[in-house]
């Protein structure tokens, strides 16, 4: 097998639409992307309206800085009778009063990324897009990593914390950019260079509707991108890549020149056929973007250098791959940044071993899915669950998990709901349920799961819900859980 490399970046997919709309801009909600969007309309010169529901000290702060430039707020009220396009907070829901009044009046709604994509420069820097159920965040900074390592500008942004709108705007050669359900809900004109859909289970269902609505949002991304990267791993990534695989579909070897066709490549964890990334033993290799993808392979990494390990999380690393190598990254600076690469906190971080028994903090795992995935990467587990399940079932989640849970100690509002599935599919195992709503019963928690663990298992919180119930957000979450574990630590050194 001969080896071969991919060759220079590609370009910006796609021409750039008008902003749309006339006249006032009416920017719905005052969040990190309303803010974003407002004071990049503002320094255009449109005229801009916000409409905010909540009304705080926070936002009352926002408002000022805002008025500096010009931009009007309005703590409730409906839509602007003047308004001629708006744009809306991703959490926003269509049938928001406000924005059903658009539609109602014809007047156009898109989101904070939506208007980032209209605005962009004459040759701006293209977008490296990706979206998924799960590890968006550890995937797209994995990609800002690798393009970073190869010698590019390069920054990650959008659902990630840096509003894609503020990014547009600096010195770039590329942006890595995480997609949400609901913000490419809310875009209708995105033509990244090379996009991937890591992954779709359940969530989010209470917003959209039904599976098929949010599947239906995360397929949007593939729409006008040169190059669909799929996980041939997961059912609903690869069938929403299908329509870009088929006879028509340009062949995958090579980089991607500006106005390609389309192209499907995937990604597996196993063997990889022709025109997918894949394991070989315990070598991340590429079949896709290389010369003669029949008869030549590129190594790109070790399974060592995914850190931390974890079997999604080298599926995360082989999607940042392909987007890399979309761009021409070769695959020297794809292994160096993966060794770059620093995992945010949170993600299947290890917090102590204490008698023998590890304990782990995976807070970010809030739907099932994600936990299903974090369960699979420890063989003995005494799990920490619970929260708002959003809508989400989590019998195929224990069902798939019984055989390596040593016991569960659950907590939150759907506690019962997790319960009952393992009453149903894992009998045998001990349950303790916490009821207590206040954040230091994360105490008990420990307390109790350190009890049912034995040396060699895991204690592992991987909650399969949301945290609003008790907690700030899943890092507040996560931060209770690991002061208990080290208080425990410090009781047992005594």
């Amino acid at each position: 097998m001969t080896v071969a490399g991919a060759r220079g970046p590609g370009a910006a997919g796609g021409p750039r639409p008008p902003e749309g709309g006339t006249g006032t801009v009416c920017v719905a909600g005052l969040g990190v992307s309303g803010a974003a969007a407002a004071r990049s309309l503002a320094r255009s010169g449109r005229r801009v309206v916000v409409v905010e529901s909540g009304d705080d000290e926070r936002r009352r702060a926002a408002a000022a800085e805002l008025a500096a430039l010009g931009v009007e707020v309005r703590f409730g009220g409906g839509l602007p009778a003047e308004a001629g396009l708006v744009v809306t907070s991703p959490g926003w829901r269509p049938g928001n009063p406000l924005l059903a009044a658009a539609a109602a009046r014809g007047v156009e709604v898109i989101g904070e990324v939506e208007l980032a994509w209209r605005r962009r420069p004459e040759g701006a820097a293209p977008w490296l897009a990706l979206t998924g159920t799960n590890g968006k965040t550890t995937a797209v900074r994995m990609l800002a990593a690798m393009l970073a390592a190869a010698g590019f500008r390069a920054a990650a942004v959008g659902n990630v914390g840096t509003p894609t709108v503020e990014a547009v705007e600096g010195p770039h050669d590329v942006l890595a950019v995480e997609l949400s359900s609901f913000q490419l809900h809310w875009s209708s004109t995105l033509a990244p260079l090379a996009a991937a859909v890591l992954n779709v289970a359940a969530d989010h269902l209470d917003w959209h509707g039904s599976m098929q609505e949010y599947a239906r949002a995360k397929g949007r991304i593939f729409e006008r991108a040169q190059v669909a990267v799929y996980n041939a791993d997961d059912p609903w990534s690869s069938r929403l890549a299908a329509p870009y695989a088929g006879e028509a579909a340009s062949p995958v070897w090579g980089p991607v020149t500006p106005g390609g066709a389309r192209r499907a490549v995937g990604f597996t964890l196993g063997v990889p056929a022709r025109g997918q990334l894949g394991v070989v033993e315990d070598v991340l290799v590429d079949r896709a973007f290389v010369d003669d993808p029949v008869e030549a392979a590129e190594e790109l990494a070790t399974l060592g250098d995914v850190r931390p390990f974890a079997p999604h999380n080298v599926a995360n690393a082989l999607a940042a791959a392909a987007l890399a190598r979309a761009y021409g990254v070769p695959a020297a600076a794809v292994r160096r940044g993966l060794l770059a690469y620093r995992p945010d906190p949170h993600r299947i971080a290890h917090i102590a071993l204490i008698a023998g028994v590890d304990y782990v903090d995976d807070s970010k795992a809030t739907n099932p899915h994600a936990a299903a995935a974090s369960l699979a990467a420890y063989p003995s587990v005494v799990w920490v669950a619970g929260g708002l399940l959003k809508g989400a079932d989590v019998d195929d989640l224990v069902r798939g998990a019984a055989g390596r849970l040593r016991g569960a100690v659950l907590l939150g509002t759907d506690r019962a709901r997790i319960r009952q599935a393992l009453a149903r599919h894992a009998a045998n195992v001990p349950v303790v349920e916490v009821a207590e709503q206040e954040t230091g019963v994360m105490d008990r928690v420990v307390t109790e799961a350190a009890r049912l663990a034995s040396p060699g298992d895991t204690v592992l919180l991987a909650p399969a819900g949301a945290s609003m119930d008790m907690f700030a957000d899943y890092g507040a979450r996560g931060d209770a859980f690991a002061r208990a574990v080290h208080r425990l630590a410090a009781t047992e050194a005594r």
